[in-house]
């Protein structure tokens, strides 16, 4: 049996969204309602957020859950989770963004099925996109697949371009990653590469790095919360209104 953990990265900072672990949807902030669908999942050994501020730790440590500071610098999140992970005993780690607030068990029991083969590495989720606001929306990460389900990029913008009339099932990135501890090690022992630079997509340096991502395809179309009308919209997902 695999030891299976997961992290939350969790920084207070947010250039579109101040403070937004902290903010309050329907009741508890956004940080408890992940935290929550995290555990209630009981796929993982240990849920633990990962911070660099004072008053999530005070936030988490609220409502009784595991919660470890950590240092300020780092350049991604999963630079962060594996600075916690290092000393961990686990076999594979889960980087859960600290936005992804309807996240649930078969997206995620989907994700770690990937490790019943020794081959898997890294995996990561994406769900077919529809319509052309999502397919050309720079805030929609995308990612073109081999044929055996291995990403071969990721971009901001529309992969690939289609020069005529071509169709094609356009599939977007969910921002969450399982890795097998010593692929995650091996991760923030690189330095940051050029493509994860200019993109500004700390998985490009896995690929440039030569470390192979899975890519899972999911039903779960993925519920980033970066501005305000998102709160407001998850607040209504949540009380069904």
């Amino acid at each position: 049996m695999l030891t299976i953990v997961a992290i939350i990265p969790c920084r207070y900072a947010s250039t579109r969204l101040p403070g937004k672990p902290l903010r309050k949807i329907a009741g508890k902030t956004l940080i408890h309602h992940i935290y929550e669908n995290v555990l209630n999942t009981q796929l993982f050994e240990q849920v633990i957020v990962a911070t660099d501020d004072e008053r999530i730790v005070k936030e988490v440590e609220s409502f009784n859950g595991e919660v470890v500071m950590s240092d300020k610098g780092h350049p991604s999140g999963s630079d962060r989770v594996a600075e916690i992970a290092r000393s961990l005993d686990a076999d594979v780690v889960v980087n859960i963004q600290g936005d992804e607030l309807f996240l649930g068990k078969n997206e995620l029991s989907e994700l770690l099925k990937c490790f019943q083969e020794n081959s898997t590495s890294v995996a990561t989720l994406a769900h077919p996109l529809c319509g052309e606001a999502e397919i050309f929306n720079p805030n929609r990460v995308k990612v073109v697949c081999d044929r055996q389900g291995n990403a071969l990029y990721f971009s901001r913008s529309v992969i690939p371009y289609l020069r005529g009339n071509e169709k094609f099932n356009t599939l977007g990135h969910i921002g969450v990653y399982a890795f097998r501890k010593n692929a995650l090690i091996n991760f923030a022992e690189c330095p940051q590469s050029k493509l994860e630079k200019a993109e500004r997509l700390e998985q490009l340096r896995l690929l440039e790095n030569g470390i192979r991502i899975r890519v899972v395809v999911t039903d779960y179309e993925g519920f980033g919360i970066d501005t305000e009308a998102d709160l407001a919209e998850a607040e209504k997902l949540l009380l069904n209104i």
